[in-house]
């Protein structure tokens, strides 16, 4: 192979930091597919604060043929200097409100007020003030250098994190400390799911340059990107269809990336089957179906020997597990097939959209299809390579690019938790993973009061070159009010009965988890019983704990103004060695980290009501149009305390277990159609 150093590759191309509130140094986030969750106590400090994730970038070197020579090092192969150039900013403030993915036809019921600019009462040059920008920052390995990220909105500091380099000149992102507040004094109510007008975050993105010195020549790399981003609440656990499962198809179907031919149980349909499995330690229905001794425990020896068994006495089997998959056609607004997981389209209405659920991504549907028809080869669980840096260097850059993805949530894009529908276009891209930077001679036009679906969508609209800050200004703002929000079971009050679960669908419990295992309940069953009697351990073992639980009261608002404050002192799910011995539950566990709030009961808001009535006077006062005698937010509060009652009536549920009001999420179109 030609060794000679033709052209110079940051990656990841996309770098994932996330925000975290521990002074602790930072944590550094997955690089490889293959790479566990962090052992236990990794992710909270002991004052039981958030420790924040790093991004990791690496250069790495190709040959005239394109092919990878080898990751470039300080002081490696005469490479004498690495200067890395960093521009971070969030323009949620500035940006347009997010109700709906723009690039679905259900957008097009959207009306005008829904398309408009967030701190609408902002004008002209005021509004520059929204974006809270930490300029371009440069930092040199050789001088081992370090630099701090800041801006500002409407005068206040907003510290976005630092950079830094280690001694072989990769360079660390680090992002904000989760701090989150309103500009203005007194602070503006929070009204909302992801439009709190005047309301910020320290949550960011931008572009990651560096150029290499090489031999005495300095070469400009090709550049990746940063994205700061909220907690992974659940680290190691990935949802169904992963960011990097989105982008993939969209590469795929642009014939940039090839098309594997030969599928493996092991690479191709294992890991997908596993996501299902995973999710059991974050949601109760998953856990109920895919997890232990579930029907559809795809883990279970027994049943991965089927599995992976290419042959006829299999067949059937393979067939009933790939129908179960969605197809939009086929099943229309079904809520049964897999998964069940909530689409872009979600409303809490009488779905009319087949996008109210997920379907899996074109290139899992493909694989799992010949996987159905007995065209795949099997061996053992894959291995991989957990540690990117033993894996061989041609492979390093493909394991970085899929390492960071794979651990970030994609569709539902209602927005979703890292990043937004804007991923899934390819003109986002200069190449496969890699974002189209915008230059300072090709400034993005101003779209106006409105952001209109043809503007989004046209050809000078926001779906191609990318600046600092594009990526998350999708986002909710604040971030924490959609965490707050991403539950399951949403439902209205005359849809409660028999056929309703409170436990799904649900949104991105991989990334925000639904129900999980109290760190008390896995003590109980990892100490051996006293006894022949093991009903203790079983019943322990199978009972969750809505995560959200530490939220108190039940009005919407409320909770999620809490959240802002709280959001560190809820658990993270970590994984946890089952060490009886005795082979009766699974040799890893994921657990619940203890919370930092009061104790609370387990069922907590673990229904989930949506009160439409309570729109009117929470939109009329959000918009200073309500002309009632009483003040729009006590007739908001007595709504949803009227439904609160209806449903304990109706459901024998206690009211800590209820959590209703109104979330313009869940209704997107507000009341327009």
């Amino acid at each position: 192979m030609d060794t000679q150093i033709a052209q110079v590759k940051i990656h990841p191309a996309i770098g994932i930091a996330r925000v975290g509130n521990s002074d602790q140094q930072p944590f550094i986030g997955p690089e490889s597919p293959d790479q566990p969750a962090l052992p236990p106590g990794s992710y909270k400090d002991g004052s039981g604060k958030v420790i924040r994730q790093a991004a990791r970038f690496r250069v790495y070197g190709y040959n005239r043929a394109g092919e990878v020579v080898r990751e470039l090092k300080l002081g490696e192969g005469d490479v004498t200097e690495i200067k890395w150039s960093v521009h971070l900013a969030n323009k949620k403030s500035a940006w347009y409100q997010f109700h709906l993915a723009l690039d679905i036809k259900e957008a097009a019921g959207l009306p005008p007020a829904q398309l408009q600019r967030r701190n609408f009462d902002v004008k002209g040059a005021e509004r520059k003030k929204l974006v809270i920008d930490a300029g371009n920052k440069t930092v040199r390995a050789s001088l081992h250098e370090t630099a701090a990220l800041a801006g500002k909105i409407m005068n206040r500091q907003v510290p976005l994190g630092s950079l830094s380099t280690q001694p072989d000149g990769r360079l660390l992102v680090v992002g904000g400390v989760g701090k989150s507040a309103s500009y203005a004094t007194p602070e503006k109510p929070i009204s909302g799911v992801a439009n709190n007008d005047t309301w910020y975050d320290d949550v960011s993105d931008g572009p990651v340059t560096a150029e290499v010195t090489i031999g005495g020549v300095t070469k400009t790399a090709s550049p990746a990107w940063a994205v700061v981003a909220p907690p992974h609440y659940a680290p190691g656990v990935k949802t169904v269809r992963t960011l990097y499962d989105v982008l993939y198809d969209v590469f795929l179907a642009e014939h940039t990336l090839p098309t594997v031919q030969q599928i493996s149980y092991p690479d191709h349909i294992e890991p997908l089957l596993s996501r299902f499995c995973q999710l059991q330690w974050v949601n109760h229905g998953f856990a109920t179906q895919f997890g232990r001794r579930g029907p559809h425990d795809f883990r279970d020896p027994a049943m991965r020997q089927r599995l992976a068994d290419p042959g006829e006495s299999s067949r059937e089997l393979r067939r009933q597990i790939y129908v179960q998959m969605r197809d939009y056609d086929r099943d229309g607004t079904s809520p049964v097939p897999w998964p069940w997981l909530y689409g872009d389209a979600m409303s809490s209405r009488k779905p009319d959209s087949v996008r109210q659920h997920l379907v899996i991504s074109a290139e899992q549907d493909r694989v799992l299809a010949l996987w159905a028809d007995g065209r795949f080869t099997s061996g053992p669980p894959r291995t991989g390579f957990p540690n990117v840096d033993e894996a061989p260097p041609a492979e390093q850059p493909r394991l970085l690019d899929r390492g960071a993805l794979e651990n970030c949530a994609a569709d539902a894009f209602h927005p979703g938790c890292e990043v937004t529908w804007p991923m899934r276009h390819k003109t986002m891209y200069s190449e496969p993973f890699r974002i189209l930077h915008r230059t300072p001679e090709n400034p993005e036009p101003d779209y106006g009061d409105m952001l209109t679906v043809q503007d989004a969508m046209g050809k000078n609209g926001p779906l191609y070159a990318q600046g600092p800050g594009d990526l998350t200004r999708w986002m909710a703002a604040p971030w924490q009010c959609d965490a707050a929000s991403c539950r399951s079971g949403y439902q209205v009050q005359s849809g409660l009965g028999p056929r309703y679960s409170p436990y799904l669908p649900t949104f991105w419990p991989a990334q925000v988890p639904n129900h999980v295992l109290k760190n008390a309940d896995f003590t109980t069953v990892n100490t051996p019983p006293a006894g022949s009697d093991d009903s203790a351990r079983e019943k322990a073992f199978e009972r969750r704990a809505v995560w959200l639980r530490g939220l108190t009261g039940t009005q919407s608002n409320a909770q999620r103004r809490q959240m802002v404050d709280d959001w560190f002192k809820f658990g993270i799910v970590e994984p946890r060695e089952y060490t009886v011995g005795d082979g009766k539950f699974p040799p890893v566990i994921q657990v619940e980290s203890e919370p930092g709030y009061p104790p609370a009961p387990d069922h907590a808001n673990l229904i989930n009501i949506q009160v439409p009535e309570a729109g009117v006077p929470q939109l009329a006062g959000v918009a200073g149009t309500w002309t009632g005698d009483i003040p729009a937010e006590t007739v908001e509060a007595m709504l949803v305390q009227q439904a609160v009652d209806e449903v304990k009536e109706a459901t024998g549920q206690p009211e800590t277990a209820i959590a209703a009001g109104y979330l313009e999420k869940l209704d997107p179109f507000h009341g327009a159609q």
